[in-house]
């Protein structure tokens, strides 16, 4: 293809410029050799041959065989790119979710739960190169898979995420110390956890603060986020006959001040996302505040083309001197 065609030398192609000179002093020098010869009469000469128009056709085939070699000093050539990623510094993640029974509240579309899972699967493809794990909690916090690098793993492992695996509560304390205690063997460089809750620490047996120490002591990051509208949030409230739940209106509360706290003493950063829009942003903001360093290789193969243009050129001046010593000899 033409457009992978470049030139090594181009600045050959200002050899052009003499194309011109060429033609004008070859105009020139016909002026001096054509000879007159004035006749009365041309009756008596009966041949009339076309071979004398057609000697500029040398000088073209020359012109041609210079502008054939002009190129070839230009070395045309093709360059063949390939290129091999290695990360330099990876991350490892875990994303610890809030799986108690306020994440069906349904001031995000369809429900907190729907709306996270949804926003978490789009924020893992895009760490192709990062090693990432789910922790979940509620009353209590479990590994639901641990960090790894296969993504069909982990987003696998996320739609399987629903209310009722374990004992209703917020132990956000739990969710954090299970979340560290997956990172803490981790030779990473960098080790983040991004916590995720809609509510108060009410339950579990590890405070807040002692599992935020314990990232402290093995160089975790925390990102928290607190989920919900301000105000009210048509949330569970009680179960029908039928074991659904019954909604109605209830007071969102979150403990802003303990994940503001959590985030500042990891070197992390709190979040609040009011609505599913919002939640997309704080997910992108934590994409771009954590990126993995990716060095990358290229590899350049150039393949010459400048030969065709020499066999062109030799072909033009083999056919410019045949035609000379044969057809055009008589008339040169």
């Amino acid at each position: 293809m033409l457009e992978n065609i470049s030139f090594a030398n181009p600045d050959f192609f200002w050899l052009f410029l003499l194309l011109p000179l060429a033609i004008l002093w070859y105009l020139f020098k016909q002026g001096q050799e054509t000879a007159a010869l004035r006749i009365s009469s041309i009756q008596g000469f009966g041949h009339n041959s076309f071979l004398p128009k057609l000697k500029p056709l040398l000088f073209v085939l020359r012109l041609l065989a210079l502008s054939a070699i002009i190129v070839a000093m230009a070395r045309p050539q093709t360059e063949d790119i390939s290129t091999r990623a290695k990360t330099t510094k990876g991350i490892d993640i875990v994303m610890a979710i809030d799986v108690s029974s306020s994440m069906l509240a349904r001031d995000l579309k369809p429900n907190r739960l729907s709306a996270l899972k949804k926003v978490a699967a789009d924020f893992i493809k895009k760490r192709p190169n990062d090693r990432i794990g789910l922790v979940v909690y509620a009353g209590e916090g479990y590994t639901k898979t641990p960090v790894t690098t296969d993504k069909s793993i982990v987003l696998s492992a996320l739609r399987e995420i629903t209310y009722g695996q374990l004992q209703d509560g917020t132990a956000i304390g739990m969710g954090l110390a299970t979340a560290v205690n997956r990172l803490k063997e981790s030779k990473a460089k960098s080790k983040i956890i991004i916590l995720l809750t809609d509510g108060v620490n009410n339950s579990g047996f590890i405070e807040p603060q002692t599992a935020a120490d314990l990232a402290i002591e093995f160089d975790i990051k925390a990102y928290t986020i607190g989920l919900g509208t301000n105000g009210n949030a048509l949330s569970p409230i009680a179960y029908n006959a039928d074991g659904s739940f019954r909604y109605g209106m209830q007071q969102v509360e979150i403990d802003e001040a303990l994940l503001e706290d959590i985030a500042k003493v990891t070197g992390g950063k709190y979040f609040r996302a009011t609505n599913n829009e919002k939640l997309e942003e704080i997910y992108d903001e934590i994409n771009k505040l954590e990126k993995t360093e990716i060095e990358e290789f290229k590899y350049y193969r150039y393949e010459e083309k400048f030969r065709p243009w020499v066999l062109i050129a030799g072909a033009f001046l083999i056919l410019e001197w045949i035609l000379r010593n044969t057809l055009f000899r008589s008339f040169i």
